[in-house]
């Protein structure tokens, strides 16, 4: 892959279902169509997502997986990994860095999507879920050092370098991915997950924010990151 090309493989490391696609599911869109092979993984189901009356964890689990998995069809993306923690109650524990680097040696993706563990505050009406930052966290303590470590957790696969991670949401982006194609994609693939939507179209929401992200480049619709590049790109001389 070149440094902001298209990867070969991708892995994108949330929180909850729903995470992705209200942030960076036109990437994904936009890497699966270009051949990538992107493979998600949830640390929690989501199981406590819910103010229906009479709902249980175990009910709301089942649901939101299944809309996980929709949401993903509509991507182009068939590997999904649910870790089954307890939504609400994550923490970057060393139980859940071994679950990621399970995963990652697993899958062997070049690139990594997470979260911004710093991101507490979004303006002055929204305060990040604490899972949101557990997820992040447990995924850049996986992938810098300990997936690429041989002799840390060698019962869960042979050692792998990430080459790069994007870092979603942060307040310091040095790559904008022109999602301008895949913008409609990203909203059928939201509209899945019904149980937390009801009847609300996400529609305009969606388009302003990835409009006024895309502005600063020229692109209609954009998401965009902070890359860090762990591994240069092979050389091409």
């Amino acid at each position: 892959m070149k440094e902001y090309g298209v990867p070969r493989s991708a892995m994108v490391i949330i929180a909850h279902p729903d995470d992705a696609e209200f942030s960076i599911a036109g990437t994904v869109a936009a890497w699966v169509k270009a051949g990538c092979r992107v493979t998600y993984v949830l640390c929690t189901d989501g199981n406590a997502g819910s103010h229906e009356p009479g709902m249980t964890r175990e009910k709301l689990a089942e649901i939101r997986r299944a809309e996980q998995r929709a949401a993903c069809a509509v991507l182009g993306v068939s590997e999904v990994e649910f870790l089954g923690y307890d939504d609400g109650q994550l923490e970057p524990t060393l139980a859940l860095r071994r679950d990621l680097v399970r995963m990652i040696r697993q899958y062997k993706p070049e690139v990594i999507i997470t979260g911004d563990p710093t991101r507490v505050f979004s303006g002055n009406g929204h305060i990040n879920h604490p899972d949101h930052r557990a997820a992040a966290l447990a995924t850049l303590d996986a992938v810098a050092p300990a997936c690429a470590m041989p002799l840390l957790w060698p019962e869960v696969g042979a050692p792998h370098r990430v080459r790069q991670v994007y870092i979603r949401g942060t307040d310091q982006p040095n790559l904008w991915v022109d999602v301008s194609e895949t913008i409609e994609q990203k909203i059928e693939a939201l509209k899945k997950h019904v149980s937390q939507l009801g009847d609300r179209d996400p529609s305009e929401g969606i388009k302003s924010r990835s409009a006024e992200v895309g502005k600063e480049k020229g692109f209609a619709y954009a998401e965009s990151y902070q890359v860090i590049t762990l591994v240069r790109p092979e050389s091409t001389n």
